[in-house]
Formats: structure tokens, C-alpha cells, sequence
């Protein structure tokens, strides 16, 4: 009788336990944090590394850009000296660069006894320096840098909107 007499307060509390009963049930939680997880955390992670990973081959591009020039050059002291035709080997390998890759090429002499060291831009310059003997000549190299500009098609907030892509390669000339 004293349950009766509670009135609209003994219902609510009555209603109240009946509610919490059902949203004691656990099942299907883990499913609904997986998919919190994924979506706040684990897409960011994994368009970032989309974008990353097309940056990299990009980049690998554009260095086996400037390693085809090289080895264009490197065939003989006249294709080191043909700027266009190393430019023309460089853009052949990085073809889906079209004009967005930039190539520039430079030979160079330097002895034999310190290659790292001292670059002559000629050719008499350095035999003055490095005498033909057995132990110390002056040997001829050919230098292409390959540059582009990228945009990746991931845009992640907080990573750089486009790229900018260097390639470098050195070569020595073999005739």
C-alpha cells in the first residue's frame, strides 16, 4: 500500500530501472568504437600515408630523371657537352612529368689524385693542374640536377600543398 501512495515519483523510478536495464546490454559496443577509431583516426593516418607514399615515387622519379641524363652524358666528352640531348634522355625516363621537370646539366674536371676536390669548368684548366702521369690526371664529369614541382591528389590538412622535387646525379665522362 505504501508503494501506492508514491505516487508519479514511484513510477518515474520504476520507468527509470526499466531504461537502464536495457542500456546495460554491452553487445555492439566494440563495433561502434572500431568505427569511431577508424573514422577520427585511422583515415587521416591513411590518406597521410597516400600522400606520402605518392611524394616518394615522385621523388624516386625525378632522381632516375637526372641518372638517365647522367648516363646520356657519360657515353662521350660530345654528349657530355649536349645539354639538349641529356635533357631529352632525363624527360624520356620522367615522361609523366611533361614540362613540369626542369633539367640542368654542367661537366667539369677534377683530378684524379682528389676527385672531391678542386672543379676546373675547362679542360686545359685542369691539365695544367693535373699533369698525364700514372698517379694524378684530370678526368672529365658530368653533372644533371632534375627538378618538379608536385601536387599530390591526397590533400591532408597540415602537409605542404605542393612539393618540390630535386634529382641530382654525377657521372664520370668514359671517352
Amino acid at each position: 500500500m505504501l508503494r501506492n501512495m508514491q505516487g508519479p515519483l514511484g513510477r518515474f523510478k520504476a520507468r527509470a530501472r526499466r531504461v537502464t536495464e536495457k542500456l546495460g546490454d554491452t553487445s555492439g559496443n566494440a563495433s561502434i568504437e572500431l568505427a569511431l577509431a577508424f573514422s577520427f583516426l585511422l583515415t587521416p593516418l591513411m590518406l597521410g600515408t597516400a600522400e606520402i607514399a605518392f611524394v616518394v615515387y615522385d621523388s624516386i622519379e625525378v632522381s632516375n630523371a637526372a641518372s638517365a641524363g647522367a648516363m646520356y652524358g657519360m657515353i662521350s666528352s660530345t654528349l657530355a657537352s649536349n645539354p639538349s640531348g641529356i635533357q631529352a634522355a632525363a624527360q624520356a625516363e620522367a615522361s609523366d612529368f611533361g614540362s613540369n621537370l626542369s633539367v640542368t646539366s654542367s661537366e667539369y674536371y677534377a683530378c684524379s689524385s682528389s676527385i672531391g676536390g678542386t672543379q676546373y669548368t675547362t679542360q686545359a684548366a685542369a691539365a695544367v693542374v693535373c699533369p698525364a702521369n700514372a698517379s694524378n690526371h684530370y678526368l672529365q664529369f658530368v653533372q644533371v640536377n632534375s627538378t618538379a614541382t608536385v601536387t599530390p591528389p591526397v590533400r591532408i590538412p597540415g602537409l605542404p600543398a605542393t612539393w618540390t622535387l630535386h634529382g641530382t646525379s654525377v657521372m664520370e665522362v668514359q671517352e
